[in-house]
């Protein structure tokens, strides 16, 4: 099936941009509820995060409410595909996932080399993705 508002003979296009914002958005929504509902959990139970304490159950909450947030803006961007929300849920994404990367990448643990590569490898992807989903929403309609 076409996605509404994508261009005639771009069927293939939308739907791998609407596969790859639902992926965005499953992590997002993961996490994000995640850490709004347990964040002592998150904090406990995801390795890596307890690498840069203290735990602050507000700055938790508050970060799984944003990510949730960037999230429902990325599950709007895949229903609608329409080019200047799908660049918008991607740039905000980005805003996230670039300082996010750098930040990890400045902090990574010597005494967990595997789990630190894991996790660069994790948030390179979380670059990448968004970055080669930018051509194919620029390929959208404006409506």
């Amino acid at each position: 099936m076409s996605a509404p508002n994508a261009r005639a003979g771009q069927p293939a296009t939308a739907a791998a941009l609407r596969v790859g914002l639902l992926c965005l958005t499953a992590v997002q929504l993961v996490v994000g509820m995640w850490t709004l509902a347990f964040p002592a959990s998150f904090y406990n139970d995801v390795p890596t995060v307890d690498w840069t304490p203290p735990y602050s159950e507000h700055l938790f909450r508050d970060f799984g409410s944003t990510t949730v947030g960037i999230g429902i803006v990325l599950t709007a961007a895949a229903i609608w595909l329409e080019r200047r929300l799908v660049l918008v849920a991607l740039l905000a994404y980005l805003a996230y996932s670039i300082s996010h990367l750098a930040f990890h990448a400045h902090h990574l643990n010597p005494e967990s080399p595997s789990l630190s590569a894991l996790l660069l490898a994790v948030t390179i992807l979380s670059v990448l993705l968004p970055f080669a989903l930018l051509p194919a929403a620029l390929k959208l309609k404006v409506t």
